[in-house]
């Protein structure tokens, strides 16, 4: 008896198996009605479980693994981290091999970086918490898959979310967006010999990112609801600063189809504002738009280059006894999508 093994590659698999047929001719074979063999292959999607994975032309979104993750937000007390305090929360989703995560934290206010790698083995996934790293200070988190090299490479397998506390009551479990990459290998330019990578989420080599961004129900502030807005740039120089996030304009909705404009312009690469008469500014204020036991929603995007992602944490004291409050949050819905650029300095992972 003779062994033999077949070796079957599956590059475009719209059905979740194939069936492999082995023919075997031998001259002084008298009996040829054992010559073929059939055997039905489950085809993996790469993470080991059944199903198909997400073409890597998905768009952006919190629910599928990437190659570069974007943690919406993050925040600490230095003073007292356990009434203000972030939990980051990487994971490696592939079943066989070890990947390398460039990580940078970006300080939403003066859009400064700093960074670290860590390394997540097979099926791993790891917690830290920002007072531990960047006490007092809020921003996000970029996370970028590298190779021994720290260039970026087509590793889809990240997956991350985090828990965030602020002291004003706020609290959130936030998906990180996911990008995945439409190169394979190494991403095209970058070897041993390169400071910097240029990261495009354009479409070409990631997914394109945010453009309009949307948050689909807004409550009325006059009922106890207390709405924080948060809008994250994605792009700009790692190196030495991220972009800004620049003019905005928005259009918001009362639940009538009624419609107001609102401008403000940030110098920052995040913001954090609540909801309020205050901000953003609008005509008649946001108490009178959507008056008590009254809805709204909004759309907002920046005016000029560039895209972002946000999200919306709603804290409402009344939830303990009025059945129409509720607290919660989410990331806000991306109606379209744009071109950005990210600038990261490479140079070798630490092990």
């Amino acid at each position: 008896m003779s062994t033999f093994n077949i070796t079957v590659g599956v590059f475009n698999a719209a059905a979740p198996g194939v069936t492999v047929t082995g023919n075997v001719a031998v001259a002084t074979d008298i009996n040829t009605a054992k010559n073929t063999a059939s055997d039905p292959t489950a085809v993996s999607n790469g993470l080991g479980e059944p199903g198909n994975a997400f073409p890597e032309t998905s768009p952006l979104s919190d629910q599928k693994p990437g190659s570069l993750l974007i943690f919406p937000v993050y925040t600490s007390d230095s003073a007292n981290p356990a009434r203000e305090n972030t939990r980051i929360n990487p994971t490696n989703a592939d079943v066989a091999k070890t990947v390398c995560t460039h990580l940078f934290f970006v300080d939403g206010n003066s859009c400064s970086v700093s960074d670290s790698y860590i390394c997540l083995t097979p099926n791993q996934t790891t917690s830290f918490l920002m007072s531990d790293l960047d006490p007092g200070t809020m921003g996000y988190v970029v996370a970028v898959a590298v190779n021994d090299d720290g260039c970026p490479i087509a590793y889809n397998k990240l997956i991350g979310d985090e828990y965030v506390k602020f002291g004003s009551g706020h609290q959130a479990n936030l998906a990180a967006e996911s990008y995945r990459t439409l190169y394979s290998g190494v991403l095209a330019g970058c070897d041993n010999k390169s400071s910097t990578a240029t990261l495009n989420p354009d479409g070409v080599q990631y997914n394109l990112t945010g453009k309009v961004l949307a948050s689909d129900n807004v409550g009325s502030t006059a009922d106890g609801n207390n709405p924080m807005l948060v809008l994250t740039r994605t792009g700009g120089n790692l190196g030495i600063g991220a972009g800004t996030l620049g003019s905005l304009f928005g259009l918001f909705y009362d639940d009538t189809e009624t419609s107001l404009s609102l401008t403000f312009a940030s110098a920052s690469c995040q913001i954090k504002r609540t909801l309020s008469n205050d901000f953003p500014h609008t005509t008649p204020r946001l108490s009178q738009f959507i008056p008590a036991g009254r809805t709204g929603w909004f759309k907002i995007w920046t005016t000029g280059t560039g895209g972002m992602i946000g999200a919306i944490l709603n804290a409402n004291p009344n939830t303990a006894n009025t059945s129409g409050a509720f607290n919660g949050r989410h990331n806000l819905h991306v109606l379209t999508q744009t071109s950005d650029s990210f600038i990261i300095p490479v140079f070798p992972p630490s092990r």
